[in-house]
């Protein structure tokens, strides 16, 4: 989605309706005297509009059209346009003086991916980045995205930035707002959850992307699928938007395994914890809510009774009775892999074979 802002012309200086009116006397050759005895307004009144004390009412331009000539909705314009430029132009003097806050975000990286226009004006682009957060200035971006106080797993091999981390959060607000989706219905997730699991097993992101946006959108859960942006090193995120929960996913993790263990664990945040959570995978911070997500995922995509059973009949498994085991419940076998290598039952050199590396950007994979 791109966010686009017209450009609006602002002058460096302002001409007042004062002056435009000064002119209109030294052309007709009447004086301010005069023209208060024309019009019946006080000499002073009149030199505070030259002098830009006083504004143009909506009496005076009537009694200046019935003098002048000129219409009465012509003076009402200058004030009017007067005083929205006078704001404009302090606005912009303010605007100035806030540039630095831009360099703090990936403004490059968000015009590549449609998400703001890009623009050499940086007064412009200022307002193009408030625009997209829909917020009135930088002190606003504190007060929403500058505390983001979050419980998340780190990838502790890239450096974060918090800027970047809000850009592609609002990006995700953006696109959610605009997927239709029923009612919240925590039994019917927990219904459909065979039938997202099942979805493990194709290894084309063409075809499971849209069949898991729709069967989580039947039950009132909403999914996007939003770039990374560099210094993000998130996997995901669930929070709440209004009445919908949402899961937010970045595409930042190749693997099966690892892309639907976070996709289960998001949906045991929302399962089993509150509305007012927010949650953002990214970090290695543990606690019991997370611990609790992990264990979901864990047990939902290979159940723990059958996978103790496995480990008893094959010690250790080879990769050919993995693969069997993968197809009799149901699962892609590089899920199965992967759980085996974090549990420290097989080597994290062995069975990747099994895995499926998605390459998002082209929606292509290699296996």
């Amino acid at each position: 989605m791109s966010n686009v802002t017209k450009n609006t012309y602002l002058p460096d200086y302002l001409v007042t309706p004062g002056e435009v009116l000064l002119d209109f006397l030294e052309g007709l050759n009447i004086t301010q005297a005069e023209l208060s005895d024309r019009t019946g307004l006080t000499r002073k009144t009149i030199n505070g509009i030259i002098k830009a004390k006083e504004p143009i009412s909506s009496e005076t331009a009537l009694k200046l059209e019935r003098t002048l000539g000129r219409s009465a909705q012509y003076w009402s314009n200058l004030e009017r346009n007067y005083q929205g430029d006078k704001v404009r132009l302090a606005e912009k003097m303010r605007m100035e003086a806030q540039l630095h806050w831009l360099d703090n975000f990936p403004i490059n990286e968000m015009a590549k991916l449609g998400w703001i226009q890009k623009t050499k004006d940086k007064v412009e682009q200022l307002e193009i980045l408030l625009r997209f957060f829909g917020i009135a200035s930088p002190n606003q971006w504190v007060t929403f995205w500058g505390n983001l106080e979050v419980n998340y797993r780190q990838t502790t091999k890239q450096e974060k930035s918090v800027e970047a981390i809000s850009a592609w959060l609002r990006q995700g607000e953006i696109e959610a707002k605009q997927i239709k989706c029923a009612l919240y219905d925590s039994k019917r997730l927990l219904e459909n959850i065979d039938k997202i699991r099942a979805l493990t097993m194709e290894k084309d992101p063409e075809i499971f992307i849209p069949a898991l946006v729709d069967l989580c959108s039947g039950t009132g859960v909403v999914v996007v699928f939003v770039p990374a942006l560099k210094k993000i090193g998130c996997h995901g995120s669930t929070r709440w938007i209004g009445d919908k929960p949402v899961i937010q996913l970045s595409f930042y993790l190749k693997s099966n395994d690892q892309f639907w263990f976070t996709f289960f664990h998001e949906i045991g945040h929302i399962l089993k914890h509150g509305r007012k959570d927010f949650f953002l995978e990214g970090t290695q911070q543990e606690n019991k809510k997370e611990e609790e997500a992990n264990a979901f995922a864990r047990d939902k995509l290979i159940p723990p009774v059958q996978l103790k059973k496995f480990l008893q009949d094959h010690k250790p498994p080879a990769l050919t009775d993995i693969g069997h085991f993968a197809r009799e419940i149901g699962i892609a076998p590089g899920i199965v892999v992967g759980r085996l290598q974090r549990e420290g039952i097989l080597s994290w050199k062995i069975g990747n074979h099994f895995k499926v590396y998605y390459e998002w950007e082209k929606h292509e994979v290699r296996s």
